[in-house]
């Protein structure tokens, strides 16, 4: 019996997750196994009319679930951050997430906005520090508001930070068994501390993993090589900034935010899946919302969770479906409503 925390958050969120709960039940249907959920209640409208978000309390309950199911955070009548930092970050930090997965696989090269790529050419993972750098939140302000004013941010890593998400990387690497290649994207020419820490410690762990090729690019050598020759990557790990930005660009050259999900990780605790992409405040209630990514995540977290059939069965109807009945991914141009087409996967994987 899993159980499973849900937060279907804000915008469309709540109704992606409804049809990703639907593909849940009829997986659980097909493949017998138990679950049960519970709704969380983290979205802007509630900290708008209560000033509440996630507290330490909530932390303790949901410490006692398999996984946590999130549909987006966003809303347009809250301040930008508040809810990102409030929900998103500190269930990240606070159940020590410490990883971000982000598979990259193109499953219709018509959706590629690239020339002449084929699903072969892109299907690679992003690996990427989900607990330090930029994102740990630490600086200062000297002489704010004045002409002198300086911002101080601080990018935070540490040996054992990084070098868990390194070996994590070098692990799914050998998972993988395709290519057994791991580049470190990072930027070692200019950001000289903490990429020379990254480098030292990725050469240092390379040394336990000889079945594993390894090689170094500049982050923004990445993102042209994501564009040009997406083909050279098989795993990629990186820092929190860097993995934040050059998973969005993945997502592009997928097919979009429509099909890319992501799973924040804890290898020894409470992971959390979501799809990618934001909240979409604009197609709210409108029944036109892309909620594939959404059943992706699904697909990730039975995999986390041990249930490998029901994951690729899920990932193998997507795949179905967005090669011949889904005419786009894009939201109100599918071809179907939203909860037509959690309908069509679950009629597909039955």
């Amino acid at each position: 019996m899993y159980k499973i925390a849900v937060i279907p958050g804000d915008g469309t969120g709540p109704e992606v997750v409804n049809e990703g709960l639907k593909v849940l039940a009829a997986a659980s249907k097909k493949f017998s196994f138990k679950y049960e959920t519970k709704f969380f209640d983290f979205s802007g409208k509630r900290y708008l009319k209560t000033g509440k978000l996630v507290d330490d309390s909530d932390i303790a309950e949901l410490k006692k679930y398999n996984a946590i199911y999130l549909g987006a955070v966003g809303d347009p009548d809250v301040k930008p951050g508040i809810i990102e930092t409030g929900v998103l970050l500190k269930l990240r930090f606070a159940l020590d997430q410490y990883i971000n997965l982000r598979p990259v696989k193109l499953y219709n090269s018509a959706y590629c906005p690239l020339k002449d790529k084929k699903p072969e050419d892109i299907d690679f993972v992003v690996v990427r520090e989900n607990s330090e750098g930029l994102y740990k939140g630490m600086g200062e302000f000297k002489d704010k508001g004045t002409k002198e004013e300086v911002a101080i941010q601080i990018s935070y890593n540490t040996r054992k930070g990084v070098e868990r998400c390194i070996r994590y990387a070098f692990e799914c690497a050998r998972k993988r068994n395709k290519k057994k290649k791991l580049t470190l994207c990072g930027k070692t020419n200019v950001l000289t501390y903490a990429w020379d820490l990254w480098q030292r410690t990725f050469n240092e762990v390379a040394a336990e993993y000889p079945d594993i090729a390894t090689d170094y690019a500049h982050v923004d050598a990445t993102t042209m090589w994501f564009v040009k020759n997406p083909e050279r990557f098989d795993v990629i790990v990186t820092d929190n900034l860097f993995g934040d930005i050059i998973t969005d660009l993945g997502a592009m050259i997928q097919g979009g935010m429509g099909i890319a999900a992501g799973g924040n990780i804890n290898p020894q605790g409470v992971s959390m899946f979501e799809p990618i992409g934001g909240s979409a405040p604009k197609y709210t209630g409108k029944n036109v919302i892309n909620p594939l990514a959404a059943i992706c995540a699904v697909g990730m977290m039975l995999e986390n969770l041990g249930e490998a059939e029901a994951a690729k069965a899920i990932e193998k109807t997507v795949i179905g479906l967005v090669n011949k009945d889904i005419k786009s991914l894009a939201a109100g141009k599918m071809g179907y409503s939203t909860t037509e087409v959690g309908d069509l996967v679950v009629k597909n994987l039955a």
